[in-house]
């Protein structure tokens, strides 16, 4: 017994062994195969032209150079404007902080309300809004567009971020319902005895044991809207226009020679805010989703 004993334990360790190397191989070529196209993209950025033309895509350069980048963001044309991608950048950085804060905010409250303050037809309500989560968005254009008309928001930032609050209202809202169903009704119980009332226990009790659910909408409603196209292109104006559109003016304005590397800088310098956001919250997303942040 005891000599079939020791013979099994390094066939178990060697079993161990080998799938640890099997599971960190896939690992890693899942890895190379979605961080490939990054890698052509900065190389490329970071070469001339004559470079491009004669060398290999996934050579690297044989200087660094960040012409591109400077061109891509200071002097690329854009159609028929050749003031690179900064305005842009700086349209949707003005139009995202308030975006972000209000859509969550707002859907912080709504979970709120639907799970610690009930009322007759709360969940018909909380169903009625799950349509939002899954409404097509070519289906609110045209009456969105009649709306901001109305307002005197039409072609402006001010407008997108309306836009932008309202069709994430309801993501915003299902998640931290979904969140709040798992805190004790004997917390608002307790604070109600003492005296607290609804924005009181909301702000001092509910919010301080969201920061989970607060880091995983904040990333979600921040990368949806920063790389939102559709809505950017159709309620923006000729000086509002968000990054998305600048990217795409970019791309698709002719010229007589094809600037790879600008266009590549150009992608980079669009992609930058939302790879900061989860390269430095990345982890906290995980931990969100993992304390019960999208569970149903």
């Amino acid at each position: 017994m005891s000599h079939s004993s020791t013979t099994s334990q390094p066939m178990t360790s060697g079993m161990q062994v080998f799938h640890r190397i099997v599971l960190f191989g896939l690992l890693g070529v899942f890895a190379a195969f979605f961080l490939l196209p990054f890698y052509v993209m900065l190389v490329t950025s970071l070469k001339d032209m004559s470079e491009i033309r004669d060398g290999s895509l996934l050579a690297l350069p044989k200087a660094i150079d960040f012409t591109s980048w400077l061109k891509a963001w200071g002097t690329a044309c854009t159609g028929m404007d050749c003031g690179g991608l900064k305005p842009y950048f700086i349209n949707s950085l003005i139009m995202i902080v308030p975006a972000v804060l209000v859509s969550t905010t707002l859907g912080a409250l709504n979970g709120y309300v639907l799970t610690k303050w009930r009322f007759k037809g709360s969940e018909l309500l909380f169903s009625l809004m799950l349509f939002g989560v899954f409404m097509p968005l070519q289906v609110v254009l045209l009456p969105m567009s009649q709306v901001l008309g109305w307002i005197g928001l039409s072609n402006s930032i001010w407008g997108l971020v309306c836009v932008h609050v309202l069709m994430g209202l309801a993501s915003t809202t299902l998640f931290f319902r979904n969140y709040y169903i798992g805190l004790p009704d004997e917390l608002i119980k307790a604070a109600m005895l003492d005296g607290a009332g609804f924005f009181r226990i909301f702000w001092r009790i509910v919010l301080p044991l969201s920061t989970p659910i607060l880091v995983v909408t904040v990333i979600w409603q921040f990368t949806n809207i920063w790389n939102d196209f559709l809505f950017g292109v159709v309620f923006s104006g000729a000086e509002s226009k968000p990054i998305t559109v600048g990217l795409n003016n970019l791309a698709n304005t002719s010229s007589s020679v094809k600037e790879y590397n600008v266009d590549m800088a150009a992608a980079l310098i669009a992609a930058l805010p939302t790879l900061a956001v989860y390269v430095l919250a990345g982890k906290y997303f995980v931990r969100g989703l993992t304390a019960g942040a999208v569970k149903g």
